[in-house]
C-alpha cells in the first residue's frame, strides 16, 4: 500500500510512527479483494496482531467487480482479520480516485456514486459487526491534487490527513473504548 511513496509515508507507516507501533502490510497496490483473499490463502500472515486494518475495494470498483462479490469478499476478509486481531479491527473507506487527474475524461459522477455504494457496503458490514469504520473518502475528495506523480495514488501529505482521522480511532481501540 502506498504506490509512489515510501512505505513509511503511506498511511499505515505514518500511523505506526505517530502511535509508536509496528506495522505489517499484507496487501499490494492494485489488488482486488479476491486477489487479497487468494494471497492470504497462499501465505497467511503470522499473527496474532494487536490491531488489523482493512482498506480494500478501490480496485474492485475500478475493475467493475459487482457489489455483491465485493461485499462477500469484504465479509470474508473481515472474518479473517478478526481472527488475527487481539484488540480489534477497523475498516478504512475507499478513497474517491475519480477526483484525481488520472480520472480525466472519465465519468467522475459515476465513479463517485460507485465509490459511495461500495463504501456504504463497507460501513454496513462494519456496523453489523461492531467494527469501527473510518471514512477517509471526503478527505480524498477535498484535496484531489494531493497525489503522487502518477496522478492517481495519494501522496504522503494526503495520507497524513488520513492518519489524523484514523489515529484517534486506533487510540480508542487500544485503550478499550472502541468506537463503532
Amino acid at each position: 500500500m502506498g504506490e509512489g511513496v515510501d512505505p513509511a509515508e503511506a498511511w499505515p507507516g505514518q500511523l505506526a510512527a505517530v502511535l509508536g507501533l509496528q506495522s505489517t502490510v499484507v496487501a499490494s497496490t492494485g489488488w482486488t479483494s479476491r486477489e487479497l483473499l487468494t494471497a492470504l490463502d497462499a501465505q497467511p500472515p503470522v499473527g496474532p496482531f494487536e490491531l488489523v486494518s482493512l482498506s480494500i475495494g478501490v480496485n474492485d470498483q475500478y475493475r467493475g467487480l459487482s457489489r455483491s462479490e465485493f461485499a462477500d469478499n469484504a465479509a470474508a476478509l473481515l472474518d479473517r482479520a478478526t481472527g488475527w486481531a487481539t484488540r480489534g479491527v477497523l475498516i478504512v473507506s475507499i478513497p474517491d480516485w475519480g477526483v484525481t487527474p488520472f480520472a480525466e475524461g472519465r465519468d467522475r459522477a459515476l465513479v463517485a456514486a460507485e465509490v459511495d455504494a461500495f463504501n456504504a457496503d463497507l460501513a454496513q458490514l462494519a456496523g453489523g459487526r461492531g467494527v469501527p469504520f473510518v471514512d477517509v473518502t471526503p478527505l480524498s475528495r477535498s484535496s484531489p491534487a494531493e497525489v503522487t506523480g502518477d496522478g492517481l495514488h495519494p501522496s504522503a501529505s494526503q495520507y497524513q490527513t488520513w492518519v489524523q482521522l484514523i489515529a484517534p480511532v486506533v487510540v480508542a481501540m487500544l485503550s478499550g473504548t472502541v468506537p463503532a
